[in-house]
C-alpha cells in the first residue's frame, strides 16, 4: 500500500515539474540577464486541505514541487484551512508568492522554540524555530497568517524564543499578513523588506533582526504579561544601512512596553505617524544593559500620537526628528522600494 501511494505520489511531482518545464519553455527569457522583481507571467499552484481541490495538501510540497533554480514567479495560491506544518524556500527558489484566502481564513502553525531538539538532538536555536522560513529574494505574502503556537513565556524564561515568522533575503514584500506568536515573533533577519496593512502579535522582542524594513499601515499588538519590547533591532556596524521604520502604525495591547531594545550596538528604529496606546513605557527605549550603546543607537520619533507617544519622558539618548531627520525614513525610498515593490499584484 505504501509503495502504491509513493509511486503515485511521485508521478503526480514529474507531471506537476513537467507542466512547469512546459511553462518555462514558452516564454522567451536569458537566465544571464540581472535579476528583477518580476510579476508576470505566472505560474499558478494550489494546495488544499482536500486532495480533489488543489494541486498539493501541503505548502511546502508545492514548493517542492518547483525546480532548484526557480526564474519565473509562481504564485501558490493556499485555500482556506489550518495548515500545521513547517515550511522552508530555500536560496535558489527565487520570485514565489504565497497567497491566503484571508489573513483570518488560511493560517500557517507550527510549534517549535529555541529549546526543541533539533535533528541531531541539541537545541534547534531560534534561528531553526520559526513556523515558515524564507531563505530566497523576490518572495511575496498576501493574506495569510503566520503562526507559532507557543504560549507567552514565564517572564525570565530561557529557551522560550519562538519564531512565527522568518525571511533571510532581500527584497520581500508582504501585504495585508498576520504574524502571530511571543517572543520573538517575526524575525526579520536580512534583506529589504516591505510590510504593508499586516498585524504583528508578540510580547518580547517580536519584531528583531537586521533587515532594513518599512512597516507601513501595521497593527502592532503586545500580549506581555509583566515588560514587553516591541523591538530588536541587530544593526552592528556604522556602515551597515539597516533599520526598522514604522509609519502611520498602531501600537496596543498589554503589559508594559519598550519601544525597542538595543540588540546590536548601532540598532536603529524610528516610528513616525504611529499611534501609540498607554502601555509604552515612558522611558521608551532600553540600552540592553550596556550604556556604551546609549552612544551610538539611533531612536527616533516624529510626529507621533496616543498616550503613549509622549517625547516627554523618553530617554535623552533617543531623538524627536525634525522635518529633515524624519524624511529618509517615511516612504518606500528607505528601502529602495521603487526598484523591486510591485503592489499591482
Amino acid at each position: 500500500m505504501g509503495n502504491n501511494q509513493n509511486s503515485t505520489r511521485t508521478q503526480f511531482s514529474e507531471q506537476q515539474f513537467l507542466k512547469w518545464v512546459k511553462f518555462v519553455g514558452s516564454l522567451k527569457h536569458s537566465v544571464f540577464k540581472p535579476a528583477k522583481n518580476k510579476l508576470f507571467p505566472s505560474f499558478t499552484l494550489t494546495v488544499d486541505k482536500n486532495p480533489v481541490a488543489g494541486d498539493f495538501t501541503s505548502i511546502q510540497d508545492a514548493v517542492d514541487s518547483l525546480p532548484f533554480i526557480n526564474v519565473v514567479r509562481v504564485l501558490i495560491k493556499v485555500h482556506a484551512g489550518v495548515y500545521t506544518e513547517k515550511v522552508s524556500i530555500p536560496p535558489l527558489k527565487s520570485f514565489i508568492t504565497i497567497e491566503g484566502a484571508g489573513a483570518e481564513k488560511t493560517i500557517v502553525q507550527w510549534g517549535d522554540t529555541a529549546q526543541t531538539p533539533g535533528p541531531r538532538g541539541q537545541p534547534m536555536g531560534t534561528y531553526a524555530s520559526a513556523t515558515f522560513a524564507v531563505n530566497s529574494p523576490f518572495f511575496i505574502a498576501k493574506n495569510i497568517t503566520f503562526k507559532n503556537t507557543t504560549p507567552v513565556p514565564a517572564p525570565g524564561a530561557a529557551g522560550k524564543q519562538a519564531v512565527a515568522f522568518r525571511i533571510s533575503a532581500d527584497t520581500a514584500t508582504f501585504l495585508g499578513c498576520r504574524f502571530l506568536g511571543a517572543q520573538d515573533t517575526l524575525y526579520d533577519h536580512l534583506g529589504r523588506h516591505y510590510y504593508k496593512d499586516c498585524y504583528i502579535e508578540g510580547s518580547v522582542d517580536f519584531i528583531f533582526g537586521n533587515g532594513l524594513s518599512l512597516f507601513e499601515g501595521c497593527h502592532v499588538h503586545a500580549i506581555a504579561q509583566y515588560t514587553g519590547a516591541l523591538t530588536a533591532q541587530g544593526r552592528s556596524s556604522l556602515l551597515q544601512d539597516t533599520g526598522f521604520s514604522f509609519v502611520n502604525c498602531k501600537v496596543t495591547g498589554s503589559g508594559a512596553l519598550y519601544l525597542g531594545r538595543a540588540w546590536g550596538p548601532f540598532s536603529r528604529v524610528v516610528f513616525a505617524y504611529t499611534y501609540m496606546d498607554d502601555i509604552i513605557i515612558p522611558k521608551g527605549w532600553y540600552n540592553w544593559g550596556d550604556p556604551t550603546r546609549e552612544l551610538t543607537v539611533f531612536y527616533g520619533q516624529y510626529k507621533c500620537t496616543g498616550p503613549g507617544a509622549s517625547f516627554a519622558g523618553r530617554v535623552a539618548w533617543s531623538r524627536e526628528l525634525t522635518d529633515e531627520e524624519a524624511k529618509p525614513f517615511l516612504s518606500l525610498s528607505y528601502i529602495d522600494g521603487s526598484e523591486w515593490v510591485k503592489l499591482e499584484i
